[in-house]
């Protein structure tokens, strides 16, 4: 059984190197802007993605009226706490006379968050909605981090992520703003899902998982975690937490 399981990881790891090269092939860079309002909303991309993985959600929010900055950063480049630095540097000339900053982030784009608002928070923070976010990490780093495979697609950032109570998950505070957190419980991982995560999942993270200490709202919906972002019931509920501070 142990055997069988190394081979489906070290063939797991294999997708995910061509995975990774494909994604390499063409990576938009900077941040993509959407005039609107006085109230803006920063989105951040989870890890391996780009600002097209947002974009859906993207152009709802500016329909709503609000400016809004869909971030690219480098996800696998550096470990979570340079890269929220980096993101930073990125939105704070461009956020500084927002009447109120809100942020909707997907899987590990909540995280690097999380650091980012830790280390510089804001005098003009809104709201935050956190779309499948690893707040208590994914047992999927904890079986498939030890390959050099799995490093060299995600990156340092990537390797931070797992269950560990010495994870660098550990070290980030419980929010200090209203956070709601949209759970997905649908697969199109069922060898993750069987393999590796217990309980309901969405293919990358296990929804008890992405509760976390001080959230303000929390649901689950039938979606899974590569496309939740694109999905409409999953675009009107951020809509509304941004709004009122609850899920409908």
């Amino acid at each position: 059984m142990k055997r069988a399981r190394k081979r489906i990881a070290f063939l797991v790891c294999g997708v995910l190197m061509v995975i990774g090269v494909s994604c390499a092939l063409w990576r938009p860079s900077g941040i993509v802007t959407r005039e609107g309002g006085d109230e803006t909303v920063v989105v951040l991309h989870g890890l391996n993605r780009t600002s097209r993985a947002m974009g859906k959600l993207a152009e709802a929010l500016a329909e709503e009226g609000y400016t809004v900055l869909n971030c690219n950063y480098p996800s696998t480049s550096a470990g979570i706490h340079e890269l929220s630095e980096g993101v930073f540097a990125e939105i704070a000339p461009r956020i500084a006379n927002a009447s109120r900053v809100h942020f909707v982030t997907h899987s590990m784009g909540g995280i690097v968050l999380r650091a980012m608002l830790q280390d510089h928070p804001l005098r003009n923070m809104g709201r935050a909605v956190m779309l499948a976010p690893p707040n208590q990490g994914s047992e999927i780093t904890d079986a498939l981090g030890v390959w050099w495979m799995y490093d060299w697609v995600n990156g340092p950032a990537g390797k931070e992520l797992g269950t560990s109570t010495n994870s660098i998950l550990a070290g980030l505070n419980p929010p200090a703003y209203p956070v709601g957190v949209i759970a997905g419980d649908r697969t199109v991982n069922p060898l993750f899902s069987w393999m590796m995560i217990p309980g309901a999942d969405d293919g990358k993270v296990a929804v008890e998982r992405t509760r976390m200490e001080g959230m303000a709202d929390f649901v689950c919906l039938h979606v899974t975690h590569t496309w939740m972002m694109r999905n409409p019931e999953v675009i009107t509920q951020v809509k509304r937490f941004l709004k009122t501070g609850q899920f409908d």
